[in-house]
């Protein structure tokens, strides 16, 4: 089971192979949904400007890029046109540096503040990616202890479960 503690080195987080390959595939997902960043040769991307920024239908792409203003579509759409590509460009650096931690095998990972804190934002970015697509509640422990083994849901409520968990550790640890 994962473990993170502060060392004099930086942040260490113990994780077993398991957690390696599942944080892995994670992240690999979450890169794959944000999708890849517009070519060098698109002049307002360039720019960090969005030529067609509207709300996205996926529910999850909506919780992680959600509007500005919900009762001023005009005003929305405007501020994610200048927006949204940066916050993307982060969301797949923070999801780029776990990658960029890991191995193939469990392993003490060592990160500094800087990197630790990009791990936070990828924890947060797919916690909240499970958490729209399980329809997670403030009851969800509830439904979780309920939920039959064999409920196709049950290995994404551990999944979800995990990663709070390892979240919770690195916030302690960096506060």
């Amino acid at each position: 089971m994962s473990h993170v503690t502060k060392t004099r080195h930086g942040i260490k987080v113990r994780l077993e192979t398991e957690e390696v390959a599942l944080l892995r595939a994670l992240m690999e997902q979450m890169l794959a949904l944000i999708g890849e960043a517009p070519g060098a040769d698109d002049e307002l991307a360039s720019l960090g400007i969005a030529e067609n920024a509207t709300t996205p239908d996926d529910p999850v792409l909506a919780r992680l890029f959600p509007d500005a203003y919900r009762d001023d579509g005009e005003a929305a759409e405007e501020f994610r046109r200048y927006t949204e590509m940066g916050l993307r460009d982060g969301k797949r650096e923070a999801a780029a540096a776990v990658l960029g931690a890991l191995g193939d095998r469990g392993a003490d990972i060592v990160l500094d503040e800087k990197q630790a804190q990009a791990w936070l934002r990828a924890l947060n970015d797919v916690r909240l990616a499970l958490g729209t697509r399980l329809d997670i509640t403030e009851e969800w422990y509830e439904e979780a202890e309920t939920l039959d083994a064999g409920d196709p849901r049950a290995p994404m409520f551990a999944a979800y479960d995990w990663l709070t968990m390892l979240q919770e550790s690195l916030v302690r640890v960096l506060w």
